[in-house]
């Protein structure tokens, strides 16, 4: 399923945290650990913007045209949220199962028709 995106705008604060976030940060080696990667650090700061805004941040993508504190996104949804959903999908689901089958009975119905009429 789709779900609809949002458009965000992140504080100039949010938009350096993520920028620094970004950056290569010099690590000592001791032993096999070797810090986190960029990367990691970006995923983390994207995790922490989706929890203060409310958005899964693996689903973040920029908005043409705009700034660098412009995204678009999909909205977290609450367990309540989510049963309401999946519930509404489930109705959604049988009626559309029920107009498959109430077709197909009129179309054996035609059919049969068209056979005792010979």
């Amino acid at each position: 399923m789709n779900y609809p995106r949002v458009n965000y705008e992140m504080t100039e604060e949010d938009l350096k945290e993520l920028l620094d976030a970004c950056r290569a940060t010099p690590v000592m080696k001791i032993g096999s650990y070797t810090g986190s990667s960029p990367q990691e650090n970006a995923n983390r700061a994207w995790r922490k913007l989706g929890e203060k805004y409310g958005f899964d941040f693996m689903t973040v993508r920029p908005i043409q045209g705009k700034g660098q504190r412009f995204f678009s996104a999909v909205p977290t949804e609450t367990k309540e949220q989510r049963e309401e959903r999946e519930r509404k999908e489930k109705e959604e689901k049988r009626q559309k199962e029920i107009e498959q089958i109430k077709q197909q009975i009129a179309d054996l119905q035609e059919r049969l028709k068209g056979l005792t009429n010979e």
